[in-house]
């Protein structure tokens, strides 16, 4: 009954800081799971020549596809089609029942193209392996924002905001996160201005009454320049954003180091690092990478689990 859990872990794109965060933070992670890195042992142990680290043990690992070679700070195809079958078969893992959640490490979204895969990110593919609407929500326990659009065009956003799909997202958010206030962003400069400055406004009024008449704790449109004030991050743990950087940029700010990436509304429990690849600094010596965000998204994991098993 008090077995540790079996966390999966994808390694992300290996020409990037992911299997270096394995490496370092393995001694860490394993007192408070079993990890299983989808990775194989040649391109393990290539990363670790590179580094000059010793691979851990144990180091459970299996490998997802044929190996590729590393090239420090590039985006290959080889690279992307590796990173999406570590990906791949870690949820695989989960669904057969192997483990009992995924911890993602950063993938890159062009090495991904290169390859031939279509999906722009992992919470896009868990949408489609699932055919649910996945949220993505990234933060900590001092502020989590959930993204109604994530990786479109900026001039798209507008569009993309309708009523129904809107007050979907919140209701799914608010159930699966148990927020008792939630703060809702508008689209526009002063959310609006009464139509001066733009009218999705509107749409998003709806969308909270709305939601509103369901479970009355949804606040908005919110004016997005304030929304992130420290007076009102005193009255609001959980925000939604209606685009990327509108949610992001305040949030990585305030917490970039402990932040992670979290997909709600999934059968399976799926946490992620809430940072990228670092090309820059991959395998670089005289540097260090920060384990923070790995680490919390790991014990994210294991609470969102055990969570779901008391529920059930």
């Amino acid at each position: 009954m008090n077995e540790k859990p079996r966390i999966a872990v994808s390694v992300g794109d290996p020409n990037g800081i992911g299997l270096e965060i394995a490496l370092r933070a393995h001694e860490t992670i394993r007192h408070l799971c079993r990890p299983l890195y989808f990775v194989g042992y040649d391109l393990l142990k290539e990363a670790a020549e590179k580094l000059e680290l010793q691979i851990p043990e144990p180091f459970d690992h299996t490998s997802p596809s044929p190996s590729c070679s590393i090239r420090p700070g590039m985006t290959t195809a080889e690279a992307g089609a590796y990173s999406f079958s570590s990906f791949k078969k870690a949820v695989e893992a989960v669904e057969n029942g192997a483990c009992d959640a995924v911890v993602t490490l950063p993938i890159n979204k062009e090495a991904w193209m290169k390859a031939g895969i279509d999906y722009k990110g992992h919470t896009d593919a868990l949408r489609d392996f699932f055919k649910k609407e996945a949220i993505m929500m990234l933060g900590c326990e001092k502020l989590y924002v959930a993204l109604f659009t994530e990786h479109i065009p900026l001039k798209e956003v507008p569009k993309s905001i309708e009523k129904e799909k809107l007050v979907r997202f919140l209701l799914d958010f608010q159930r699966e996160t148990g927020a008792e206030k939630i703060g809702v962003l508008g689209l526009n400069p002063h959310a609006g201005d009464n139509g001066v400055l733009g009218n999705e406004e509107e749409i998003i009024t709806e969308a909270v009454g709305e939601a509103n008449s369901r479970f009355p704790l949804f606040h908005g449109p919110l004016v997005p320049d304030i929304a992130f004030s420290p007076k009102m991050r005193e009255s609001f743990t959980y925000y939604v954003a209606m685009y990327h950087d509108q949610g992001l940029a305040p949030l990585k700010a305030l917490y970039f180091d402990e932040s992670i990436n979290v997909s709600l509304n999934l059968p399976i429990v799926r946490t992620s690092v809430d940072h990228g690849t670092a090309f820059d600094i991959a395998y670089l010596q005289g540097r260090s990478v920060n384990l923070q965000s790995y680490i919390e998204a790991v014990k994210a994991a294991i609470a969102m689990k055990r969570r779901r098993d008391q529920r059930s």
